[in-house]
């Protein structure tokens, strides 16, 4: 008895320990145990090493995958490429919604803020929620308040109804704390050692897709039309078709989404199930995180650059708007162009790291980049060539979007061995706060000086971003 208990220790001891020789990006990845506990995927040689002397306590148990496990993925996907598609669906077309409810710029861009609001406060509680209850009661959290938020906007097409309008943003936004940091764990459980990457990078796509439709559809389906009962019909289309969209996916995540399959699907998934949850102070945790100075520099200079991602995004409308109006389609193509580069600059970032290990050096240079990409479109935005701001766009979403997961890589190395999820949840924690400030400073700077001034208000933090990234990577090898 008291070798097996040993035996189980140490294989979780060398989980814990091979992470940290894990290929950038895998490192992140941590298998939930039977609550959602973190252990790490990649540590199968090591547990192959012990397996001679643990199979005289215990034999190998039987590992399976099954072939729904695809459809869990793709399930999940889609609940949060429906919740991210309702994140941007005002503010793209803001100049239509701030006539139609006869409302002010920064009332509109409120709108977008309390999806990142809201994350504040609850991530912890969240956070504490998946490892006490499991996926499946989180994402079923996650796609309720999903759906309710996006039938209470149906109530809100009328111009007199903004505070129900907004009342049904927040509690999508709400439904956003529940899904975003799903992906790895679900991956973990479901899937083989050789698929979860993959896995994990379809369900953060899921995200990405649902932000690049928002910036498409929403110019599509409410045309700027002066009209407003036929104005008030075409955005009672739009939410009646994402409404439709989310109760499909509500009731497929009640029947059908499932915690886990019945056979884990790795050796070191059934290693975690046969381990005694661990107890764990998330308390503790950051308090040793925030007294780790190069993860402090980490945690400001992530969220001066996804601000900014989050405060580009959030106000490209007016931006287009200003200089080429009447171009309310155009504008959600550009954003459109911004996710998609972004989507191959994340996966170019992700292969190069994985054969170059240089991620500290490419975390500096991408930062860099997303400079200059900011000092390109806030230079050329005025030119009066549309497709002059295509390509622009498209460079600063490759650097600035591909940034983000150079961000949790480089934290997983800076914090070992504290969770990841602690650490992940400090970052977007970050994120959101810096995307608020930016978001309401620049939106005030374009309103009394422009569109160049607030992106030169944007160029002055993503300078600053970029030295103290170099002195991050200082730190941490000091």
């Amino acid at each position: 008895m008291v070798r097996e208990v040993y035996l189980n220790w140490r294989i979780f001891y060398i989980n814990s320990k091979a992470e940290k020789n894990l290929a950038p990006g895998l490192a992140s990845l941590r298998c939930p145990g039977p609550l959602g506990r973190s252990i790490s995927i990649g540590s199968q040689l090591d547990i192959q090493a012990l397996r001679g002397d643990y199979a005289e306590v215990v034999p190998n148990p039987e590992t399976k995958l099954y072939h729904r496990r695809w459809f869990m993925l793709f399930l999940f996907s889609a609940v949060s490429a429906s919740n991210a598609f309702m994140w941007l669906q005002y503010g793209i077309i803001s100049n239509i919604f701030m006539y139609f409810y006869n409302i002010d710029s920064l009332a509109i861009d409120w709108l977008a803020m309390i999806y990142l609001l809201t994350y504040i406060p609850l991530i912890l509680p969240v956070l504490w929620l998946l490892d006490n209850r499991g996926i499946r009661d989180v994402v079923l959290v996650g796609s309720a308040f999903n759906c309710i938020g996006a039938w209470i906007k149906i109530g809100s097409a009328s111009p007199s109804m903004f505070p129900v309008t907004f009342l049904g943003q927040f509690v999508c936004s709400v439904a956003t704390v529940f899904v975003l940091g799903i992906p790895s764990y679900l991956a973990s459980v479901w899937f083989g050692e050789k698929e979860v990457s993959t896995a994990c990078s379809i369900g953060v796509l899921g995200n990405q897709l649902g932000i690049a439709i928002g910036f498409l559809v929403p110019p599509i389906l409410v045309p700027n039309v002066d009209d407003m009962d036929e104005l008030a019909h075409h955005i009672s289309i739009m939410f009646y078709i994402t409404a439709g969209v989310a109760t499909v996916l509500f009731i497929l995540v009640v029947f059908l989404f499932q915690e886990r399959p019945e056979l884990p699907p790795t050796q070191a998934q059934a290693t975690a199930r046969s381990i005694p949850p661990e107890q764990y102070s998330y308390i503790a945790s950051i308090c040793r995180l925030l007294r780790n100075w190069p993860f402090i520099l980490l945690i400001i200079t992530y969220g001066l650059n996804v601000g900014c991602f989050y405060a580009v995004s959030t106000l490209l409308n007016r931006m287009i708007i200003e200089h080429y109006p009447g171009e309310e389609v155009n504008a959600g193509r550009i954003g459109l162009t911004i996710v998609i580069a972004g989507m191959v600059g994340s996966l170019i970032c992700g292969v190069w790291l994985d054969k170059t290990k240089t991620y500290k050096q490419t975390t500096l240079a991408v930062y860099f980049m997303s400079l200059v990409g900011m000092i390109i479109y806030a230079a050329t935005l005025n030119l009066g060539h549309l497709w002059v701001v295509f390509v622009t766009a498209g460079a600063l979403g490759f650097f600035m979007t591909g940034y983000l997961p150079l961000g949790f890589e480089f934290a997983v190395e800076l914090t070992y061995p504290e969770s990841e999820g602690t650490s992940s949840g400090l970052l977007n924690c970050s994120a959101q706060v810096f995307g608020i400030i930016f978001t309401i400073c620049q939106g005030k700077i374009i309103d009394f000086y422009g569109t160049r001034a607030g992106n030169i208000f944007l160029c002055v933090f993503l300078v600053i971003g970029t030295i103290m990234t170099g002195r991050t990577s200082d730190c941490e090898m000091s």
